[in-house]
């Protein structure tokens, strides 16, 4: 099965997705990103993006986004108030080095892949609002950085295009993830059997990124084999803003990269053994032939004088059928262990 082993190493790569929960505010930003370090992510991502690039000025919000702000403001009045200077992405990404968390922001536009190179981030995350826009992908994959490609809204026909015109520009360092665009998305709507599809179809490491509400969806996500985990936090979910709600606190993140690393340890190497840990225990779970009662020497066995109970470091139950005809080579006492030297036939 494909997975991002060649990019992330063997463990889940888990990236908590500040997104604008800024709410342009340079200060809650580097407080996100301390909330990211403190609970074990390997990645913190912000959005990085011009209003006037990106959003018609007459643009409606989406319902949810309606829902979470002023009903009155313009889509392009909120991402306005939500943008990131280049100063601030500088600041950001030194703050970043400075705590030992790799920064990661997604470019809607070309200015925004540009001043993200300047910045020289080390990959690069496409939303799914973007798997169409081809001279997008285009630019991003000539960048020859690995790509994450969120695939909301997305057939599998789109997804093929997607991933063609990012390989036509000599780029193959490609990471699906899948995703349902809905903010929060209901349990019914998640489709999690989709990174399976996702990775039979194309070969490709699958990962997930999550607008559930809570943690049971990214966590069983995380054991199906997804190789990254995206998934948005906030301070407080009270806040003002369109992504707080759909959003984990900090306790809820550190929870669920708690969960995901155990599950990492639970997964194994899927070799069906007797463990390490398992020796210790066999004798004494597993069960051996007794006496029933006691057995004189010369007795032949039957089945009225046997019987099955634990330890285990006697002879086998399966040997039963082959005890039956046997004579007894000494006395043998009720409930105690038949070893082969007591027997023959």
């Amino acid at each position: 099965m494909p997975d991002g082993s060649l990019l992330f190493g063997n463990r889940t790569f888990i990236i908590a997705e500040a997104g604008v929960n800024h709410n342009g505010n340079i200060n809650i930003a580097k407080k996100l990103i301390d909330v990211a370090v403190e609970a074990g992510v390997d990645a913190v991502k912000f959005q990085t993006f011009s209003a006037d690039n990106l959003v018609i000025k007459t643009a409606e919000k989406a319902e949810y986004q309606m829902q979470t702000t002023e009903a009155a403001e313009t889509q392009y009045e909120m991402l306005k108030r939500l943008e990131l200077s280049y100063q601030e992405h500088i600041e950001l990404y030194n703050y970043c080095l400075q705590k030992g968390i790799m920064f990661l922001s997604t470019p809607f536009d070309f200015e925004s892949v540009d001043l993200l190179e300047k910045l020289g981030i080390k990959m690069y995350k496409v939303s799914s609002g973007d798997l169409t826009n081809m001279p997008l992908l285009r630019y991003i994959a000539k960048k020859n950085k690995p790509i994450i490609l969120s695939t909301g809204m997305a057939n599998l026909g789109e997804i093929e295009e997607a991933i063609d015109w990012i390989e036509q520009e000599g780029n193959n360092r490609i990471i699906l993830l899948h995703c349902t665009t809905s903010y929060p998305t209901a349990y019914e709507d998640v489709n999690l059997r989709v990174i399976t599809t996702l990775q039979r179809a194309f070969k490709l490491p699958v990962g997930y990124s999550d607008h559930t509400v809570g943690t049971e969806v990214p966590i069983a996500a995380a054991a199906m084999g997804a190789c990254v985990i995206e998934k948005h936090f906030t301070l407080d979910k009270s806040m003002n803003g369109p992504d707080h709600k759909a959003s984990l606190d900090p306790q809820e993140l550190k929870y669920m990269i708690l969960s995901i690393r155990n599950i990492e340890k639970a997964q194994g190497t899927g070799i069906k053994r007797l463990s390490d840990i398992e020796i210790k225990n066999k004798k004494i779970v597993r069960k051996s032939i007794v006496a029933r009662k006691e057995i004189n020497c010369g007795q032949v066995l039957s089945e009225d004088v046997l019987d099955i109970k634990r330890p285990g470091n006697g002879i086998a139950p399966k040997f039963f059928n082959k005890m039956i005809g046997m004579r007894s080579n000494k006395r043998i006492e009720k409930d105690s262990l038949i070893q082969w030297k007591d027997v023959s036939y």
